[in-house]
């Protein structure tokens, strides 16, 4: 049987996927707007105009009231939401963690899915929250996969989900992620992650995504329930997410809030709507605040701004430059730094994913000096075998030729050979002058090239001042030059 999800394109550990559905293949990453079967603020047919290619309902809605239920049986789910592409249904599991039962098993739920023509089912999981004792993260992960089994027993032609869950206890996630990987799921939702992302608690969710791919196959489509803020969409798609769901663009809209790719604002603090998509040029702040069709208008705008960053992100995976952006959106909010961070301490892990060629490194930060590409280098530096005179420059000195082996010095990367100038990442766009992080980096690196060739004699022209020039002196002649 032919692979459901191809991947075409790489950059740190996000991918351009391609995944196959009965109604049709749509492109990874991506974002499957929440219809309501009940109350829809945008008609689901109306979606595509906005970059929608699949879109995401509550099958648990729709069995439990008699009319949508025998509407579903009888019209097919398509029919009934009005949507001709690919639709995923969740199984009542946000209702389950809402108030405590729902009024159906999981067998019953994942045959009504199938039996209504859903394209990707999911399980009645367990969504377990945040912060929980372990044994109870333990009891409710073993009767997911227990329940997750049971829906592989009762799969026909749709496709089927397996969420990973565990809570906030990293080796749960990742035992459960490689339990449920070995088995013939097609897609693995990440749940109960949205009381992190509501509590601006990206460091956790970072550790959450990072515990889950590591024990998920790296070919596995994965999805982040609940995301759906365009502000995050960078940093989780560079760590592996492929999926995005949410109502937040018509919740938020219901409340009169107003999203960008800086954070949310609410309306009636806006005197200006820095945006152009469509409702936002043909309205000023103030004729969209006494509109009457004021949530239809804003939830307009909130899945513009949304798919805009979903077309910013595949374009950044395309060209290389999904880190850069990563750096850029990092700094919408404290706590999104915070998660930046974080996934910088998974720098190794990244690495393995990261194509080697790529087109410019940007240096964007202080983050910037833990990225992939540079863990990647100080790893390489075992391989430069250096002997005789070994000059390091940060500057041209004219008696060059009296040394056996001349290396170019670059923030945060550190001595490379001449050779490698105009390659990846060394032709990096750096800044003139470098921050204490890139810098460190840098000189690190330089004094572990020096230890790893102890029968060289090395040179090294500086123009900085830095703690680690006092070991560096003792390891090698120093020449300082005016900057």
């Amino acid at each position: 049987m032919p692979p459901i999800f191809e991947i075409a394109h790489k950059a740190c550990a996000g991918r351009i996927g391609r995944l196959e559905t009965r109604h049709g293949i749509i492109e990874t990453p991506t974002i499957m707007p929440v219809v309501n079967p009940n109350i829809q603020t945008i008609k689901p047919s109306e979606l595509r105009k906005f970059g929608a290619e699949i879109i995401i309902t509550n099958s648990y809605i729709i069995y439990r009231k008699p009319e949508l239920r025998e509407r579903a049986r009888s019209e097919g789910l398509h029919s009934l939401l009005g949507f001709d592409g690919p639709i995923m249904t969740d199984s009542g599991s946000y209702q389950l963690s809402v108030y405590g039962e729902v009024e159906v098993n999981n067998a019953e739920i994942v045959q009504f899915q199938q039996e209504i023509g859903s394209d990707i089912g999911v399980p009645l999981d367990i969504p377990t929250p945040p912060d929980v004792s372990r044994q109870r993260a333990e009891t409710e992960l073993e009767i997911t996969i227990q329940r997750a089994k049971e829906a592989l027993g009762l799969k026909k032609d749709m496709l089927l989900a397996a969420p990973v869950q565990g809570s906030t206890f990293s080796d749960l996630r990742e035992q459960a992620a490689h339990r449920l990987g070995e088995a013939d799921f097609d897609i693995y939702p990440l749940g109960a992650v949205v009381p992190l992302m509501e509590s601006y608690r990206y460091s956790d969710l970072v550790d959450v995504i990072v515990a889950s791919k590591k024990g998920l196959p790296s070919s596995a489509p994965v999805h982040l329930f609940g995301a759906g803020h365009p502000m995050m969409f960078s940093l989780a798609v560079a760590l592996g997410c492929d999926l995005f769901d949410s109502a937040s663009y018509a919740l938020y809209a219901k409340e009169g809030r107003y999203m960008t790719v800086r954070g949310t604002y609410h309306l009636n603090e806006l005197q200006y709507l820095p945006c152009s998509c469509p409702v936002c040029t043909s309205h000023d702040a103030g004729e969209l605040i006494k509109s009457e069709k004021r949530e239809e208008l804003l939830a307009r705008h909130n899945l513009y701004v949304t798919f805009a960053e979903i077309r910013e992100v595949r374009q950044a995976i395309k060209e290389g430059s999904l880190w850069e952006l990563v750096e850029q959106r990092g700094r919408a909010h404290p706590q999104l730094l915070n998660g930046l961070k974080r996934a910088l301490h998974y720098s190794d892990w990244i690495e393995q994913f990261q194509p080697v060629s790529n087109s410019t490194f940007f240096y964007s930060g202080p983050e910037s000096a833990l990225r992939p590409e540079v863990v990647r280098y100080r790893k390489k530096l075992k391989n430069l075998k250096l002997d005789g005179r070994v000059l390091i420059r940060t500057h041209r000195l004219d008696n060059e030729d009296e040394f056996d082996w001349v290396l170019d010095f670059k923030h945060p990367f550190g001595p490379y050979p001449l050779e490698l100038k105009e390659t990846y990442p060394f032709n990096a766009e750096v800044t003139d002058k470098p921050d204490y992080e890139s810098l460190t980096i840098a000189l690190q690196n330089t004094l572990e090239l020096i230890e790893l060739n102890p029968g060289a004699r090395f040179t090294f022209v500086y123009d900085t001042e830095h703690l680690l020039m006092e070991k560096i002196v003792q390891k090698a002649e120093l020449i300082k030059v005016r900057s």
